[in-house]
């Protein structure tokens, strides 16, 4: 192998470790975030009150500022479109959830799983894209969970039992899926050697 084709793939070999370092960092805090998140909210969550009102706006709020932290390291190897797409979705969220609190649970388990639903789509479709950078089956089954539990959400939504303790569960197994990437994303540098 010539000198520059060397020099060129220990470029792409150190850009993509450098992404992948990138978003397990993202996948850490992410996970680290969703548990505490999760605890504060099941502490809070039988009624709709000011501290479980906080709590609902801010999650889609940090999931709008993790996607802009992904895009801003993702380098042109990362796919922006469903980023954005997920910023928009988040942002709006955040600002139904902040309507959806003066009507009571059902509506607020109706955003959410509108919500689910569709940052569900959006996470498989960036798994599936990112599936080569390693760690990502977590984030396909999340995204492919994350769907179904806001199918749920919105039919819990009609019934007697509206809670928002599900959410917390909710939150509490996405948090185990980006560790379990992060965790993955760690290994993978080390098997490449």
């Amino acid at each position: 192998m010539s000198s520059s084709i060397q020099a060129g793939h220990l470029g792409t070999v150190t850009a993509a470790a450098g992404q992948t370092r990138g978003l397990r960092n993202l996948y850490s805090v992410r996970a680290a975030f969703a548990v505490l998140w999760a605890g504060l909210l099941a502490i809070s969550a039988p009624t709709v009150n000011p501290v479980s009102t906080a709590l609902l706006v801010i999650y889609p709020l940090f999931d709008v500022a993790a996607a802009v932290i992904d895009v801003r390291t993702s380098g042109a190897a990362r796919p922006r479109v469903p980023l954005y797409v997920n910023m928009a979705l988040s942002l709006l969220t955040a600002i139904g959830l902040a309507v959806a609190v003066t009507s009571g649970i059902p509506s607020v388990l109706r955003v959410w799983g509108a919500w689910a639903i569709t940052a569900g789509i959006v996470q498989l479709t960036v798994a599936i894209l990112r599936y080569s950078l390693g760690g990502q089956w977590a984030m396909i089954l999340s995204g492919g969970i994350s769907t179904v539990a806001g199918i749920t959400f919105v039919l819990q939504a009609g019934g007697e039992r509206a809670s928002l303790t599900n959410l917390a569960g909710y939150a509490t197994l996405g948090g185990i899926f980006f560790l379990v990437s992060a965790i993955r994303l760690h290994r993978r540098p080390a098997e490449a050697r």
